[in-house]
């Protein structure tokens, strides 16, 4: 059950001199893609692909692609594969080369959805130890277990830079179904080098276990090779090497520049809880659709003290909705039969479009009713035990804050919740909006994007603000 919880934020102490600004969000019903076509260039013996990733839904049938090419109708790719392809968020590589299709598959999976990940891959076919032609790197340690893998001759050639087409978040020509569902940063592509882990990242001397990113800047990126960034949201496909070979753009645009890095992990929602209720999820986690019955998805963070906020916007409304907190505790009771809906747990509390408010199948009256277009801002006083709610930024109940249920059982580690019944839901945590966000409202401390103000002394959900706060 991937969660952060208190104390479980060590990624956020890590002490690092690098800052990772911003992270590109790949939503695979977008079928969004970045492409560059390489006409000149020799096939490789080396190179180097490095780039963290934060995934969000890997239920399909199909591989999401982080990296595919094609020549000549020869495919090649870096994925991580679905249930039916193998081990759910395994690592697969598959090189075409001189000689035949090279491909390896990890055993270990990688597919927790509140974490970010650091890959790189390294060619070398001019090392005489076989073993040692390919490999690959996952936070910092080198993969040794494979459940497939088939090494390179020596001298081998590849034709990644070679009258390749060259695409990033998705198969070069096999249609959306391989698109990547999540999100990337500080992805480099390195034409004519092979680099190992330890030039793009480095552990933490504050926490030794914790992998951080390094300024890969300095690095020779060679003829074809480029490094995205992300910072600049009117070009995200803007190669920042000194190549200035820029990608062209599909299907992404401002709206899918994030905060959520890899040195400042934001929530999401998390699909791995529901308890057989899951909406249909996209937009990085932060966009719920129901239909015809009560689906909740809680955030990716719990906190037990601090306090926080996030922001819910109704984009369509045809049954019931309600945005809310539930304690952790009652995830371990959920199995296949979740509460209804938030309000109905004994130990949640929501607010609902009628206006009630919501608790162990409790429902006085509470505040304004809302509907499609408005936006419930929730502030969750894990301190006191306390939630504020607001409605496009007008506090509700003259700002009286509800008193958050306790049991024997409460294990005082609280949760975002919105449920719905029909219709959709656009979650805000600050890292990537699934709406747009018109004013821009960081919290006290610069974190976040928000269509309304920051409470003051609330703070978004993420990793910085966890390591002071939580």
């Amino acid at each position: 059950m991937p969660l952060i919880l208190p104390g479980n934020v060590a990624s956020a102490t890590a002490s690092t001199t690098y800052t990772v600004a911003n992270s590109c969000r790949f939503d695979f019903g977008s079928s969004p893609k970045l492409t560059r076509a390489v006409s000149t260039g020799a096939a490789n013996t080396k190179f180097t692909f490095s780039c963290w990733f934060k995934t969000s839904t890997l239920n399909s049938s199909y591989a999401r692609f982080l990296w595919g090419g094609v020549d000549s109708g020869n495919e090649t790719g870096i994925t991580l594969y679905a249930t039916s392809h193998g081990s759910s968020g395994a690592i697969n590589l598959y090189l075409y080369g001189s000689s035949s299709i090279r491909s390896w598959l990890t055993n270990a999976s990688h597919r927790d959805p509140s974490a970010w990940y650091h890959m790189v891959v390294r060619v070398d076919t001019t090392d005489a130890t076989a073993g040692d032609r390919i490999q690959l790197w996952v936070n910092g340690t080198r993969v040794t277990s494979w459940s497939a893998s088939s090494n390179p001759d020596e001298n081998e050639t590849f034709d990644f830079f070679h009258s390749n087409n060259l695409t990033i978040g998705r198969e070069q020509d096999s249609g959306d179904r391989f698109s990547f569902d999540g999100y990337l940063a500080e992805v480099c592509v390195i034409d004519g080098t092979a680099y190992t882990a330890s030039d793009f990242g480095e552990f933490s001397s504050d926490s030794p276990t914790i992998w951080v990113p390094k300024d890969p800047s300095g690095l020779t990126f060679g003829t074809s090779g480029f490094y995205l960034d992300f910072e600049d949201s009117a070009d995200l496909g803007a190669d920042v090497s000194g190549n200035s070979n820029d990608l062209t753009v599909t299907n992404l645009d401002a709206t899918d520049q994030a905060t959520d890095t890899p040195t400042n992990n934001f929530a999401t929602g998390n699909p791995i809880i529901h308890g057989g209720k899951l909406p249909t999820l996209s937009e990085g986690n932060c966009k719920y659709v129901a239909d015809s019955a009560w689906y909740h998805v809680p955030s990716t963070f719990g906190v037990s003290s601090g306090k926080w906020y996030a922001e819910f916007k109704i984009v369509a409304l045809t049954g019931g909705q309600m945005m809310g907190v539930i304690d952790s505790y009652e995830f371990s009771a959920w199995g296949a039969s979740p509460p209804e809906y938030v309000g109905a747990a004994t130990l949640g509390m929501a607010y609902q479009n009628n206006g009630d408010k919501h608790s162990a199948g409790s429902s006085p009256t509470y505040g304004d009713t809302y509907t499609t277009g408005d936006i419930i801002g929730a502030a969750l006083n894990a301190d006191d035990g306390e939630i504020t709610f607001y409605k496009n930024g007008a506090v509700q109940d003259s700002g009286t804050a509800i008193t958050l249920p306790t049991s024997a059982n409460s294990t005082g580690i609280w949760f975002f919740l919105p449920s719905l019944e029909d219709g959709t839901v656009a979650a805000n945590y600050g890292g990537c909006s699934a709406f747009t966000v018109s004013s821009g409202n960081a919290d006290a401390n610069g974190y976040g994007n928000f269509e309304y103000a920051v409470p003051d002394s609330y703070f978004s959900l993420c990793s910085k603000n966890l390591a002071e706060y939580g």
